[in-house]
């Protein structure tokens, strides 16, 4: 069987020694899938280890996959162009594990892990080992290490002031009421509308959430509110979707 057969197959002689990139990328992304795994996290395992070891492949492919072609003329690489297309590609992954649900937002961490990984496989394929380590060891500190330090920081920040209104419906009171909020030096920021009823007397009593941005009398606010024509009831509380306990909340 003649050499030349085998050429389109075998594009250099070195190929088993690019090999341990990818094996260094299938560990250090296998350690990083276990830890979101265990957080139950939307993407675990598989997903972290397939995304690195992709990226290592991807890498390892660009910078000694064309070494046959080096020698033809007019020919020139650039193997920086597929680590490019490797960081732009992630977003399309990152980007579906995000979503919102009313006003909180969940999956950041881990889209970024999703991110992270790729870039340990970017740097095992590229040769950058230590680098590769680094970046693991460092997944590990912020996803594990610092969860006690934003919980103190959640316990410790102030927590937006909401109001809870019940008011007579269909007599422009609500009106009244954003207007008192903005005299008071308040900014609504969000509005939750509850379910209406109606009162003993036949009147139609809606009920509604405003999560105020501000650092007025919210207090004072509420015991004023109370007192306006049409309004049944004004009372502060701690915002709901506030969990100072749950470290992600807000990026899982």
């Amino acid at each position: 069987m003649p050499e030349s057969w085998a050429e389109p197959l075998w594009s250099t002689a070195a190929q088993w020694s690019l090999l341990p990139p990818v094996l260094l990328a299938l560990l250090l992304t296998t350690a990083i899938g276990l830890e979101r795994e265990a957080g139950a996290k939307s993407a675990g395992l598989r997903t972290h280890v397939l995304v690195g070891v992709g990226a290592a492949v991807f890498m390892v492919i660009s910078k000694y996959g064309f070494a046959d072609l080096l020698a033809t003329e007019h020919v020139a690489l650039d193997p920086s162009r597929i680590a490019a297309q490797i960081v732009s590609g992630i977003g399309f992954i990152g980007a579906g594990l995000i979503f919102v649900r009313q006003d909180v937002v969940r999956g950041l961490t881990t889209a970024a892990t999703i991110w992270l990984a790729a870039a340990v496989g970017t740097a095992c394929g590229a040769g950058l080992a230590p680098l590769a380590v680094l970046a693991t060891a460092a997944h590990f500190l912020v996803t594990r290490g610092l969860q006690p330090v934003a919980r103190v920081v959640r316990r410790h920040r102030r927590r937006p002031p909401v109001l809870r209104i019940r008011y007579d419906d269909g007599y422009g009171v609500l009106r009244g009421v954003l207007e008192r909020c903005t005299a008071a030096g308040f900014s609504v920021a969000g509005v939750a509308v509850h379910r209406g009823s109606v009162a003993a007397d036949g009147v139609r009593v809606a009920a509604l959430t405003l999560r105020l941005d501000g650092r007025g009398d919210l207090p004072g606010l509420a015991a004023a509110l109370s007192e306006t024509d049409g309004v049944r009831s004004a009372e502060t509380r701690v915002d709901p979707t506030e969990d100072p306990d749950d470290p992600d909340r807000a990026d899982d």
